[in-house]
């Protein structure tokens, strides 16, 4: 069979907002010849390959809010797949074969977890780094970038300028800070269980204390 996938996802480790994941299937013959790991390429230029992505492929996207990160009952690791599985399952068929990006140690757990998501018959390989070895994983990748800056857009619009979301990022961290030392609580689209937004509250109630 000539059509195969590829899965991956973005949005893993910010502080902000959801994490997104995308399914391509279609031929990697078919694909724009300057495919590679979203991280690679700038906004722009994934903007125009997931367009051009979109044209020539069948394209799944799944979305894990906040809520569902910040769920004390799960792990990154099971969201990540029920992410992928659920991207994947949009848009699959008997008989596919492909890869997805493995989001656990264990390559083959991870596929296999993603394999029993998925409601077609299919065959998965999990691989670490796959998006930097198949081009479909590397279309996912864009996919999945693509919709995770376009909801970091939407947050921007919603609060201000909020950076990338990213822990690492300054402008997050500076925008976490002054909005609990504002409002004396995380807005709705912190994931309150990551150590970044735990500081900010323990920094805000530091200058309280420090204010008597």
């Amino acid at each position: 069979m000539s059509e195969r996938f590829g899965v991956d996802e973005a949005g893993k480790g910010p502080v902000l907002g959801s994490m997104f994941a995308a399914a391509v299937v279609g031929s990697s013959k078919d694909l724009p010849d300057e495919i590679a790991d979203s991280k690679r390429l700038s906004p722009a230029r994934r903007e125009d390959l997931d367009e051009r992505i979109r044209e020539r492929c069948e394209v799944g996207v799944a979305e894990v809010p906040v809520e569902r990160i910040d769920d004390p009952e799960t792990d990154m690791n099971t969201l990540t797949v029920d992410a992928q599985a659920s991207a994947f399952d949009a848009v699959a068929a008997d008989g596919l074969a492909g890869y997805v990006d493995a989001g656990d140690v264990d390559e083959a757990r991870f596929g296999r977890r993603v394999a029993e998501g998925v409601t077609a018959d299919v065959d998965v390989t999990a691989e670490h780094g796959a998006d930097d070895e198949y081009a479909l994983v590397a279309a996912a990748s864009i996919v999945a970038k693509v919709a995770r800056d376009s909801h970091v857009e939407e947050l921007s619009v919603e609060y201000g300028d909020v950076g990338s979301g990213y822990p690492s990022d300054p402008t997050t961290r500076d925008f976490l800070r002054e909005y609990v030392r504002e409002h004396d609580a995380l807005p709705d689209c912190a994931r309150e269980s990551w150590q970044t937004s735990r500081d900010a509250l323990a920094a805000a109630e530091q200058s309280g204390l420090d204010e008597f």
